[in-house]
């Protein structure tokens, strides 16, 4: 059995569904994990934001223009405009009932969003699987939200290995085709309700697919040649690093390169199962492989985290931070589901980059509560320079307009206003 996952961009149009069948077209026994299409996630993220505002009309609107984007799609696909497929349309409808005949409840706010954006990846997989069925590849939809259980922390789950194992097997045995097809990023929590693994947690959900099925491998389709060593949008010097670790991978991951989902490489790891990232036009090139046997990579990275705050606190009666205040301002920062990307201190006082969120002025109220003056600056970027030389220190470090710097002699991360 293989894994492969293909992202939103793989599939945006009905040319990369046709190529996605050039790729899996060869394979016997197969798992596929397909992202939401294009910047449908984005797209039904709006709905969300419109739903919390009460804007029903604007709902209604945008739901339209998704179900439009993706019968255009299928009417190239299916060669009719007229063609519909009834479990496309079943859940159009279902999207559509939840934001308008709901009320939207503040409290309930990340479980809703995952209700909503989850819609995404069951359209996407629908249609594939309809188009690889009509192809002759046969195959076998598979509903991931019966399968992983995770955790109840929506929005940001975290996929229960041993309770999602007998599941998906489950879903798997018996099967008239050994290729099967199911939803990256999206779960369910212990009382039924679906959860999302994070975004960009479809290579996430395709590690773990990889690791209950003891996978012989793992590949990533992008529209890159492999991993880069930055982003060729922002930096057009980037190139292409052949061989990583596992243990680089994720440190890498975590500060923000574009390289894999960070709770990708445990499920692999655990397992020894490689990790394959390549180039989506081109199914025989080498790309790049993710395994245990590389060696520590020496080549500069350059790693871009957008999306985030810089939240300063500072102890009203002069407590150490570290020593006696730590617990409080963590637990706090848990309390309202806010990722911390950097932390800096003196004695009395904490800088921390955090990712955007919805209660981030919350969880500074209850800080102040706590004994804290706080100050949020909202619209930084978090930049990581690892491997970094005397030119990319000068260039990127040494002079721009930081809130924070803090440097080693292996990297450079800096907190910067956008």
């Amino acid at each position: 059995m293989k894994v492969y996952k293909f992202g939103g961009a793989s599939v945006r149009h009905a040319e990369g569904v046709r190529n996605l069948l050039n790729i899996v077209g060869d394979e016997k026994e197969l798992f596929i994990i397909v992202s939401a299409m294009g910047k449908t996630t984005n797209a039904l993220e709006s709905v969300f934001d419109a739903m919390r505002k009460g804007d029903k009309a604007f709902c209604e609107s945008k739901i339209e223009e998704i179900k439009a984007y993706h019968y255009t799609t299928i009417a190239d696909l299916f060669g009719s405009e007229e063609y519909r497929i009834e479990e496309v349309d079943a859940l159009f409808e279902a999207l559509r009932k939840a934001v308008t005949t709901n009320e939207f409840e503040r409290s309930r706010a990340e479980e809703w969003y995952d209700h909503i954006v989850a819609y995404g990846e069951l359209i996407s997989t629908t249609i594939v699987s309809k188009y690889l069925n009509k192809e002759g590849i046969n195959n076998k939809w598979i509903d991931m939200r019966k399968c992983f259980h995770t955790q109840a922390r929506h929005k940001d789950a975290n996929v229960l290995i041993e309770q999602s194992a007998t599941p998906l097997r489950l879903a798997c045995a018996g099967a008239e085709s050994r290729i099967f097809v199911g939803q990256g990023f999206i779960g369910s929590a212990p009382d039924g309700s679906t959860t999302t693994l994070g975004r960009e947690g479809s290579d996430y959900s395709a590690a773990v697919v990889a690791n209950i099925l003891d996978a012989e491998s793992m590949t990533v389709w992008k529209d890159v040649d492999g991993i880069l060593n930055a982003d060729p949008k922002i930096f057009p010097d980037a190139v292409k690093i052949d061989h990583f670790n596992y243990v680089d991978t994720i440190e890498l991951a975590y500060s923000g390169a574009q390289i894999i989902h960070p709770k990708t490489i445990k499920p692999l790891q655990n397992k020894n199962i490689p990790l394959y990232v390549k180039p989506f036009g081109n199914k025989h090139a080498a790309g790049t492989e993710i395994d245990g046997k590389a060696s520590t990579f020496n080549t500069p990275i350059i790693i871009l985290k957008y999306n985030q705050s810089f939240l300063r606190l500072r102890s009203r009666d002069l407590s150490f931070v570290l020593e006696e205040k730590f617990p409080i301002i963590f637990a706090t920062l848990e309390r309202f589901r806010i990722k911390t990307n950097l932390i800096h201190n003196t004695a009395v006082a904490l800088g921390l980059c955090v990712e955007e969120s919805w209660h981030l002025e919350e969880a500074a109220a209850a800080l102040q509560a706590e004994g804290f003056d706080t100050e949020i600056i909202e619209k930084v970027e978090l930049m990581t320079i690892c491997h970094y030389n005397d030119e990319l220190f000068e260039k990127y470090a040494d002079k721009c307009n930081f809130i924070i710097r803090q440097t080693t002699t292996d990297t450079v991360r800096i907190v910067k206003p956008i």
